[in-house]
């Protein structure tokens, strides 16, 4: 299933994509998509839907971030191979993680607003995944019993606070519009193997990240389990797990977003993002 939320911005109801790429209305089935509605239990009631019999949802409704209430948005930095050596780092011996606040997630299609004083605003295209089932010191084995499903994430970064400005990375992570999710999330069932998905992000319609999570250093079972390790997981967590090469920070000389740029993103089996890059004001 394809599970999003639609509506204005704070009122978004929950819906599901039809085979025929209809947005069909779940609200009364379910009350929206946060921990609760992420279980197998369920998940497998809405799977057994007849989705030609909900209302439909006109195709130019807005979407909201696929995933409500997200509790913690965990991300892992430099978990792609190439993308360490395009950033002159060396691939990490075990997982980097950090956070990004969750006031800065939005809709796949919102705005990116750049934040006031930023002159390097950046972009990732980025798997992440979505917890359906707590748990604490999971293993290998059986994080895949915990996933809910997976989406899109575009991990919006701002270089300059994230690493002139001391401490964490959490400074150039956070901005409001820096975490575009959706534009929905697909229950583990339809995607097989994480392990070779296609990743791609254009700027004005030229091609900045076109790679694919093979690439990827840590993969998704894996560190389903570390981060367990380290604390617990609840449903409706989201884990971003990192990106590519093809990064504004990586170019010679850096390149990075300005009103009026335009980007667009997407993972084979994932579904598009596309924002309009705007001024803070």
């Amino acid at each position: 299933m394809k599970l999003l939320r639609y509506g204005p911005a704070g009122s978004e109801k929950p819906g599901v994509l039809d085979a025929n790429g209809v947005i069909r209305d779940l609200s009364s089935h379910v009350d929206d998509f946060d921990g609760p509605a992420l279980s197998d239990a369920t998940l497998a009631k809405l799977r057994s839907l007849d989705l030609t019999g909900l209302p439909e949802v006109d195709s130019g409704t807005r979407l909201g971030a696929c995933v409500a209430n997200v509790g913690k948005f965990i991300c892992v930095g430099l978990n792609y191979s190439d993308h360490a050596e395009e950033t002159g780092n060396e691939v990490p011996p075990e997982p980097v993680l950090f956070f990004k606040a969750t006031s800065a997630i939005v809709g796949p299609n919102d705005a990116i607003v750049i934040p006031k004083g930023s002159e390097a605003t950046d972009w990732e295209v980025e798997l992440a995944i979505v917890i359906g089932k707590d748990g604490k010191y999971i293993d290998e084995a059986d994080a895949v019993d915990h996933i809910a499903g997976y989406c899109v994430v575009n991990d919006v970064s701002e270089r300059d606070f994230q690493i002139n400005r001391s401490g964490q990375w959490v400074k150039g992570k956070s901005a409001d519009t820096f975490g575009p999710m959706g534009p929905w999330m697909v229950t583990r069932d339809e995607i097989a193997d994480t392990r070779s998905l296609s990743m791609f992000l254009d700027v004005n319609g030229e091609s900045m990240q076109n790679g694919s999570t093979k690439t990827m250093v840590y993969q998704v079972p894996f560190l389903v389990s570390y981060i367990s390790q380290f604390m617990s997981l609840q449903a409706g967590d989201v884990i971003s797990t990192g990106t590519p090469p093809g990064v504004g920070l990586g170019m010679t000389p850096p390149r990075y977003l300005k009103p009026g740029d335009v980007v667009k993103l997407g993972i084979e089996g994932l579904g598009e993002q596309r924002q309009d890059v705007v001024a803070y004001s």
